[in-house]
């Protein structure tokens, strides 16, 4: 069973999808910390009714990137972590990190990758008009969601589609896709 490190910088959906899918028997893999990057942020609160051990770490209060990730890391290394999950974590990982965890840090992206990378995904979507948009989990690398992409799963998109709509859309699939794809990968990675 993976012990798993999921980051998060807000309300936490999809850290519930994925406590969820464990304890409902879907995943195999123990939340072992949550990092948060937000103080206050509601996916703390969602950690706290689990029992689930948290972190949270505002990147101001620390002089560099680098002991920002170096003080994350030592909590990681600590509880022997696996995998860490990004689920919603609105920070580039750095080399600290990536190093350390390469080949083992997965994101969830509210796009079909390479499209709209980065921030507001959703509004890019709905501003450029596409038919389709969807939902990507990849692999993270040093660059905005570049990773090499492991599941994407379609979205048709309406003609009077709205940032809302399609956000429950993309949630609904997002809450499902993550916690099977990352059976399937936890699987694979022995």
């Amino acid at each position: 069973m993976k012990k798993i490190a999921i980051f998060a910088s807000g309300s936490g959906s999809n850290f519930q999808a994925i406590v969820d899918a464990i304890q409902g028997g879907q995943l195999a893999a123990e939340v072992s910390l949550l990092v948060c990057d937000r103080p206050g942020a509601f996916v703390l609160e969602r950690a706290e009714r689990y029992s689930i051990p948290t972190i949270s770490v505002a990147p101001k209060n620390y002089p560099s990137k680098l002991e920002y990730e170096l003080d994350i890391l030592k909590e990681l290394r600590a509880r022997e972590i696996d995998f860490i999950v990004l689920a919603g974590y609105m920070r580039l990982i750095g080399t600290t990190l990536l190093n350390e965890f390469e080949g083992r840090i997965v994101n969830i992206h509210p796009s079909l990758l390479p499209a709209f990378p980065g921030k507001d995904a959703i509004g890019q979507a709905i501003t450029a008009k596409v038919q389709v948009s969807g939902v990507t989990i990849h692999f993270v690398d040093e660059g905005m969601d570049t990773g090499p992409i492991i599941e994407q799963r379609e979205i048709p998109l309406t003609e009077d589609e709205t940032k809302e709509t399609l956000q429950k859309k993309i949630h609904h699939i997002e809450h499902q896709l993550y916690p099977e794809t990352l059976q399937r990968l936890f699987t694979t990675l022995k």
